[in-house]
This record gives C-alpha cells, structure tokens and sequence, in this order.
C-alpha cells in the first residue's frame, strides 16, 4: 500500500489543482513538485483532515471505511465499483477544471478519488495485472475513521454489511435432512476403468455418446449423468486413463497404481487432480449455462483453486452452513473471484434461452451458479461436503482437503469374495478394488451394490483367453479371493467343461499378427494406450493379434512415430 507522498506523485498533475482546493492550497505559488509537497504537508494536518471528512456524506465515509478496514487497506477496483460505489474516470486538466469532479462527482468513487482520499494502483498476480484502489496508509492514522454520526451506517452503507459478516453455524441437522458423502465415486471409478479395459467404449470428442451411457450407467453405484461425465473427465486428469481418436482406455501402470492404493489415498488423488485439472472445466457442466468454445480466455484451474481458496478461509471446520448466504458473502466480498480484471463484458457465456449473460448483474447467473455447482456436484462426490437443502458440511476428507486437518488413514484389512451354491460370486466394496477389477477382466457384473454381484458363462471364459488368461490362472484366482472356501460347483463345471465333448466349437478365422523383432519391443508398444486399442491377445513374447479392421489404423499410428511397418505379407490378403 503506497503512502501519501507516493500516491500525491501518482496522480495526473492535471489533479492538483483541484486537490489544492479541497486542502485549502495556493495552488497559484507553487510549481507541480512545490504544490505536492505543500499538499503532503496539509493532509496531515488533523484540524483539516476533519474538515474534509465532515464535508463527506455519510454514504462516502461508510465507503472510506470499509476500505480502510479491508485487507491492506485495499480493495479490487472491480469490488469497489460493483458495491456501489461506482468507477473513476479518469480526467485530464481541462476535463477537471470544466467538470469540476471534486465538487460535482458522479459518484462515491469520484468523490473520494478527486478530494485525495484514495489512489488507484496495479499489482501483478500469477495471471494478470489487476487494479486497486486504497487509503494512503499515513491518511489512515489521520482519518476519524471510529466518528459516526447518529444516523445508522448499516442502512446508509448496506453494500459493505457482508464485509465483516460471518456464515452463520449450525451444529446440527436430522439425519432425514441431508445427504451424507460417501467415497463411492472410488467404487464407480473402478467399473469405468473395467469396463474401459475391454475396450468397447465409444466417445464422442471427450465425452460419452448415449449408447456408451447406457452401456455404463447400470455398472455404477450412482448412475447420474453429470456424476459420470465427472468420472471420465477426472479420470483423464489423474492420468488413470488415456483419451486418444473416439476410445478411452486405462494407463496400465498409472491404474494399477491407483487401483491398489488404499481408500483413502483414492480418494485423495481424485481431488488433488480434480484442484489441478486444466482441462477439467466446471462452469461447462451448469445446467442452463452455454459458454462458447472460442473467443474469450478461460483458466479452469485458476478459477477453480480462486475459489477453493475461499472456501477454505469461509467454511468452519465443524458445523452447517447456509449455501445461499455463502454465496451472498462471496459475492459482497470477493465477486471478482474468477475475474480478477473485473471484467464482466467480454466473455461468451449464454443461458438455456440463447441470451448472453454479461454485466455484474449476472454475476448470480454465472458465478454464484459455479459455487453452487462446485459444492453440490465435485465437492459432494468426492466426499469432501455433507448437503443438505441450501446447506453444506465439510467432512473428515473435506478438512484435509482444505489443510484443516490430516488425511484419514483407515487401515484396510484384506476382504475375501463370498460365491452362492448358483455359481454367483459377491463383492464387498470393502475388497481391494484392484482384485475386483481383475475379477472384471472376465467376470460380467450382474449387480453393482453393496455387495456387487458377478456373473461367469461360457462367454467370461472366451474372454479371459482372448486376454491371454488361462482357466487354471481363472481357478487360482478365484480361490484366492475366497480365502479358502471352495469354488461353487457351477464355476468348476464351466471352467473344466467349456468348449469341451458334445458341445466343443471351432472356428477358423483370419487374423492379423502383429511381431516385433525383440520381447522388449513387443513389451513397450503393448504398454502404450495409444497403440493398445488396436490390438487383442498377445501371443507369446514378440507377437500379438491386431483387432479386426484395425491394421491400416495402427499401421498409421506406428508409421507417424517413425516405427517402421513391413506390410507387405498382408498385400492381396485385405481390403
């Protein structure tokens, strides 16, 4: 915060002059360096301090007060403006001695500005140079800030009531009355990586098509849309998966990685990544909000964590709070959070009816929709709120999120399969969600609960040999997870049986094969997502199956990473 005598060197020398005559300066006798300094000198005289604040209505005392009383001293211009008070323009000479804005201002900001009362500064921040206007500090010792008149400042001021205001706490609720976080979102997350793992999925763009929706939804243990939206969009920024050319598929050391970890840890590197993600953009997910593509800049992840950092100062770390009256406080305080130019005109953000949504009037439309949403949506799934009507808990996992206390540390003890005399086997979501994802590899899951129900037929054991699993790895693993308790006799009779005596089938097909000429080739193009989707069962060391009508696609893919491809066996043999 500058001082008097820097803030008197910043102003337009076209000012002094009508600064002289707010102060009671010759202005006459004295150069522009002269008159400065005669005017530093009078400022700080209390006895004509006084006479320049009781000059002040009451209005504009209120506004020197709450901006005095900011943090530093200071205030965005932007938030000074929208609560009130107006913006400064700027004069020059001959515009100051003909509209005379020290006497006749057009409002609060004016007035204060032109009779030397704030300076207006530039600082820089990680993204943009922002405007603020401030108290010289030396001014403020020297105010009656404390002097009130007998007239009520609340009614004569009421922009800045919010400044000091604090959320109000309630310490509890009935249970029937909100909805408690829970870490399924670790659970569904662990099915869309399953389900991925086959390689089934389309996309359109980065987002999943209606048929790809469906084929998802009954997987999950919250089936909404927007929810699962989130998953595959969170999924992508914790690199558990890659999305490449209408195909998502899981990075195969970055998911297991993941899939071992404990709850907690899960948990955690969801919303870590969710803090970070740049790609990931919330106010894209608004139901009623229609940003366009193009034309303006957005930083996600800096709007975001602008945000978040104030709802780590807002939100107590025990108790209920009032979601609208978070809101309102934010916005009398901090509106500017994801603008930090102050600039409400110039992005491109419609509503539901096809009208741009500009000017602060809007603010409620965009900003207070992105609170909402943020606490409501990613916030409540990842565990980290309790949501009640209009209400808002953090929880353990919301405390560490928030550097309010330490990460849970539950100590996971291994959970073995339960398997019904039909030959179903059930899953407790308290089993290790890497060995549910294994059982997925060729289990069918019947029912996505607490416990999921899986399924095998003759079609599980297909697959998990196109996979390069045999049924004696199928059997070990099973009886493994059932800690020791036998296999139904429905598994040991497909597992022994399938594609056996009267009921053997053949078939002869085509194939492509892809071969290397070394095992550590064959295990680097197998490892990359991107090389991965075209192709199907490995066949030893240095030879894999490319999946159908996939061959010129991968040939491609190799070709454009200067892998060199010998096609020529497979001339008058495709189409």
């Amino acid at each position: 915060m500058k001082n008097l005598l820097a803030t008197l060197h910043s102003y337009d020398p076209g000012m002094l002059p009508a600064l002289a005559d707010v102060w009671g300066v010759d202005a006459k006798r004295f150069n522009d360096d002269e008159l400065i300094a005669a005017l530093h000198t009078q400022m700080q005289a209390e006895a004509v301090v006084q006479v320049v604040w009781d000059k002040l209505d009451e209005r504009s005392q209120g506004a020197l007060r709450a901006l005095a009383s900011s943090a530093q001293g200071r205030m965005t211009s932007s938030l000074f403006a929208h609560t009130g008070n107006g913006k400064i323009r700027k004069l020059g000479r001959a515009q100051i001695a003909r509209l005379q804005p020290h006497i006749k201002a057009e409002n609060i900001a004016e007035t204060l500005y032109y009779r030397g009362l704030i300076g207006e500064a530039h600082a820089k921040t990680a993204d943009s140079i922002v405007s603020f206007v401030y108290v010289p500090g030396d001014l403020v010792a020297r105010l009656p800030l404390q002097q009130t008149s007998y007239g009520s400042l609340d009614a004569s001021y009421p922009a800045h009531a919010a400044d000091t205001q604090a959320l109000e706490i309630i310490e509890s609720l009935p249970a029937d009355a909100y909805q408690r976080a829970d870490t399924t979102l670790v659970d569904d997350m662990t099915s869309l990586l399953a389900v991925l793992q086959a390689g089934k999925v389309a996309l359109a763009g980065a987002q999943l098509p209606p048929e790809s929706l469906a084929q998802i939804r009954p997987l999950l243990l919250n089936e909404l849309p927007s929810r699962l939206t989130f998953l595959l969009g969170i999924g992508s920024s914790a690199k558990l998966m890659a999305i490449e050319e209408g195909k998502a598929l899981p990075r195969r050391q970055e998911a297991r990685d993941w899939l071992a970890a404990t709850r907690a840890a899960q948990v955690r590197a969801l919303a870590d990544a969710w803090r970070r993600s740049q790609n990931w953009r919330d106010m894209w997910q608004i139901e009623g909000l229609l940003p366009e593509e193009s034309g303006w800049a957005y930083d996600a992840a800096v709007a975001r964590n602008a945000l978040l950092n104030l709802l780590a100062d807002l939100l107590p770390a025990a108790g209920w709070v009032s979601l609208s009256e978070l809101i309102e406080i934010i916005k009398a305080t901090q509106p500017d959070f994801q603008r930090p130019d102050g600039d409400y005109e110039s992005w491109y953000i419609r509503n539901d009816e096809g009208e741009f949504l500009r000017g602060f009037e809007s603010w409620d439309a965009v900003e207070g929709a992105l609170i909402e949403y943020l606490a409501t949506g990613p916030m409540h799934w990842l565990g980290l709120v309790d949501v009640g009507e209009d209400m808002l808990r953090l929880t353990a996992y919301g405390n560490a999120f928030f550097g309010k206390g330490d990460w849970p540390r539950m100590p996971e003890q291994p959970t073995p399969f339960n398997a019904r005399d039909d030959g179903a086997l059930l899953v407790s979501r308290r089993v290790n969600r890497f060995e549910r994802f294994q059982l997925a590899r060729f289990a069918r899951c019947a029912l996505a609960g607490d416990p999921y129900i899986y399924t095998m037929d003759g079609e599980s054991i297909d697959r998990a040999e196109a996979q390069g699993i045999s049924r004696q790895q199928v059997h070990s693993f099973i009886s493994k997870q059932l800690a020791g308790n036998p296999l139904p006799l429905p598994i040991l009779k497909l597992l022994r049986e399938w594609g056996t005596g009267a009921r053997t089938r053949v078939s002869l097909e085509a194939q492509v094969i892809l071969r290397t000429t070394s095992e550590e080739e064959m295990d680097k193009i197998f490892a990359f997502p991107a090389y991965r989707r075209y192709l199907g069962a490995r066949l030893g060391a240095m030879a894999c199956v490319v999946r159908a009508d996939q061959w010129q696609q991968l040939e491609a893919r190799l070709g454009a990473d200067d892998i060199d491809v010998d096609a020529s066996r497979l001339e008058g043999g495709q189409d």
